[in-house]
């Protein structure tokens, strides 16, 4: 890789010397099938990613002197223009700094998956105000490992499996499997309220949008929307819990719900839209709630993923995993049973 950094260095900008001009990255055996955006977000350290998404959306990231999306798969040899970006000096030295190396459990380990089970709180990776995330930590604790990817994503507060791919091999046949719905994953969530057994499935068009601050959210939409995205999520009641009205606890459902598509935040907004927020959702959930839960020990949003199923992008074995509750989501649930 013909490495660049698109960020003018903090020396240059102290002394008032002009932008570099635009640079070009050719891109390598290891980099090819990776989405434009994850392309520039890996070579433009510290650069926020609302920022990536901004010169993409300009034209001034070209590949092969043509504009491009920020899906757009890059290939061995493509060219890749990086147009001057400016960046703070603050995020500048977060950039150069190095995330703390770290390992998490392992579920599944061989020559070309790693299944790990991530805590709630810790982003899989960097961007969006944070310095650095799983992969990250990963990369630093593993340095002898030539080729580590994420998979797919988990939000920053979510729990459960998260698959690294250890060759590019395994990422783009993995990658394939999730894109073509042939991955089955289940996540479970407890929401306010108590779930109809009778209420199984929610198709439902999303639509993604900015709000003022710029921060991403998600809301349902109608099948006529030419934004909207077609969601399926598949609901099965594992257990009900009675209200607690002297400590202010309503009515609560365990849900093992299963997702068809893969869309951001589709649970939370899905359930939300039932009448039945995550309990603990600081984005779409019943705010007084959550702000009584912490006191009898659950401090964050209850949604796990707990079991993932794939094929093994090697041997074609179908592969089973589940990570159970943690401690902080089991416990909640025993003391209200």
């Amino acid at each position: 890789m013909k490495h660049i950094i698109g960020a003018k260095p903090a020396a240059d900008r102290a002394a008032g010397l002009p932008l570099p001009s635009a640079r070009i990255v050719e891109v390598d055996a290891d980099s090819a099938g990776q989405r434009l955006d994850n392309f520039l977000i890996r070579h433009l350290k510290g650069v926020p990613k609302t920022h990536v998404y901004r010169i993409i959306r300009s034209g001034e990231v070209r590949i092969n002197k043509g504009r491009a999306s920020a899906d757009t798969r890059v290939e061995t040899g493509d060219q890749v223009r990086l147009p001057p970006v400016r960046i703070s000096d603050k995020v500048a030295e977060k950039a150069e700094r190095p995330a703390p190396a770290r390992e998490f459990p392992v579920l599944l380990e061989d020559e070309h998956v790693i299944a790990i089970d991530k805590p709630a709180g810790t982003a899989v990776h960097g961007g969006s105000g944070v310095s650095f995330g799983v992969i990250e930590q990963l990369r630093q604790a593993r340095p002898q490992a030539k080729f580590l990817e994420l998979v797919h994503r988990l939000d920053r507060d979510t729990s459960g499996i998260l698959l690294v791919a250890k060759k590019r091999s395994a990422l783009t046949h993995l990658q394939d499997q999730f894109r073509e719905r042939e991955t089955g994953k289940t996540y479970l969530a407890l929401v306010t309220g108590t779930w109809a057994a009778n209420k199984k499935v929610i198709d439902t068009p999303l639509h993604k949008y900015l709000q003022a601050d710029g921060e991403r959210r998600v809301r349902t939409t109608t099948a006529d929307d030419p934004d909207g995205m077609r969601s399926i999520t598949l609901v099965k009641v594992r257990s009900h819990l009675p209200a607690r009205p002297g400590q202010g606890l309503p009515a609560m459902s365990l849900l093992e719900v299963t997702i068809k598509t893969g869309r951001t935040h589709q649970i939370r907004v899905h359930l939300a839209s039932q009448g039945h927020p995550i309990v603990g959702d600081d984005k779409y959930g019943d705010f007084d709630l959550n702000k009584r839960v912490p006191k009898h020990g659950l401090k964050r949003m209850f949604l796990h993923a707990w079991r993932l199923q794939f094929s093994h992008p090697a041997t074609g074995q179908r592969i089973e995993l589940h990570a159970e509750l943690p401690p902080e989501l089991s416990e909640f649930i025993a003391s209200s049973a």
